[in-house]
């Protein structure tokens, strides 16, 4: 019955659909690194362990549903030669929230920059406004990475232990990633920037014209890659300034 734990075909397929997960994760991470920026250091921290748990129960859901989310493949209806599929419908929906949301974030810091209507808010209500976008974006996030899982491995452990394994580095990995947000504020619109990017190409794949990642993840690294340009240059401009004074 457990045969398949001596396979090396098996840990291979793990090790691979690890590094999937984990890529699929990235979008994930920037989008609970730009929510919980919002919180108190502590909130913050409570809001990103929950949410990275409430993935990682979502995913695990999903994959004991396996039979529901290959349901999820099959086409309802066609527009424009485009078969259209639950999972385009989830995937378009989570973009447009996306694209939502970060302009929304962005509209906030150009007219709010001091945050005083989230003071007004309270803390304990943006707290759980906080959680509750987590939990949708979730699950949306979660139907792409399962189905991708799901076309990789056959077997369900092995599924398991891949998202396991992913959502543990997604965490370590979300902890530089709110902190760097946190310290160098310009990085949020940054951030934000992204998380229209990822949008965008969540509709676009919901509506049948799919973006390699690679291309958007490129993207992503070649702009922060600009950005710590221009943050260590911030850096050395005021350490030559303080020597100065």
């Amino acid at each position: 019955m457990m045969e398949w734990i001596s396979d090396p075909a098996i840990w291979a397929s793990l090790a691979t659909l690890t590094a999937m997960e984990i890529i699929l994760g990235i979008d994930n991470i920037v989008f609970i690194s730009v929510l919980v920026s919002r919180l108190p250091k502590e909130q913050a921290d409570k809001a990103r362990q929950f949410g990275l748990a409430l993935a990682l129960v979502a995913r695990i859901v999903m994959l004991v549903l396996l039979a529901w989310i290959i349901g999820l493949t099959a086409p309802l209806f066609t527009i424009f030669a485009h078969e259209v599929s639950w999972r385009d419908v989830i995937l378009i929906g989570g973009g447009l929230f996306l694209l939502f949301k970060a302009t929304h974030e962005i509209h906030g810091a150009v007219e709010d920059p001091g945050g005083e209507s989230l003071k007004k808010a309270g803390a304990s209500a943006t707290f759980m406004a906080i959680i509750g976008q987590i939990i949708i974006i979730d699950m949306v996030f979660s139907v792409d990475s399962i189905v991708t899982a799901i076309g990789m491995a056959q077997h369900v452990p092995v599924m398991v232990a891949a998202v396991t394994i992913a959502m543990f580095v997604m965490y370590i990995g979300s902890i530089p990633i709110s902190k760097f947000i946190a310290e160098h504020p310009t990085t949020k619109m940054l951030a934000l920037a992204f998380l229209l990017l990822i949008g965008m190409s969540l509709v676009a794949d919901g509506l049948g014209f799919h973006i390699p990642k690679g291309y958007i993840y490129f993207a992503m690294a070649f702009a922060t890659g600009v950005e710590s340009i221009n943050i260590l240059i911030n850096i050395r401009k005021k350490k030559i300034k303080a020597g100065e004074a």
